[in-house]
């Protein structure tokens, strides 16, 4: 292989959370008419932490506490023909106000753990909510024990 040509891929990585209120995940509807989880790119000087729950409320003026990484995975966006590399976190809610819509996205919406294996979204957010959610009901049954 030629070294004069080699380029290293390039690809943004991309921090979402899964933020569970009185049952129900957050999530918003992008460009392409799919649901995502709210995050975004990372900031030179930020952890993934400060990330997620900064891009959570620039999206949703919601804010979070960040708990535990929930899964990592490469993602290929067809129409955009681009990888992200996205970490996602399950976030904790402080206080109850309503979320609110920012420009970068076309609508908001609150689903129950149930309603979200037919959205249209990528499956690996699929997991990653469903994780956040068991992960809730075990911390939820010891507490209760």
């Amino acid at each position: 292989m030629d070294h004069d040509t080699y380029r290293p891929q390039t690809f943004s990585i991309s921090i979402k959370g899964v933020v569970v209120r009185d049952g129900k995940v957050l999530l918003l509807r992008n460009e392409r008419d799919e649901w995502e989880l709210p995050g975004g790119r990372i900031e030179v000087g930020e952890t993934p932490e400060e990330c997620v729950a900064r891009e959570i409320f620039e999206e949703t003026q919601w804010k979070v506490e960040t708990g535990s990484v929930l899964d990592t995975w490469m993602y290929y966006i067809n129409v955009a023909e681009k990888h992200v590399f996205i970490a996602t976190y399950g976030c904790y809610p402080i206080g109850n106000t309503q979320p609110v819509l920012s420009h970068e996205h076309k609508e908001i919406g609150l689903f129950s753990e149930n309603e979200v294996p037919s959205l249209i979204m990528p499956d690996g957010y699929k997991r990653s909510i469903a994780t956040w959610y068991a992960r809730l009901r075990g911390s939820a049954a010891e507490l209760t024990g």
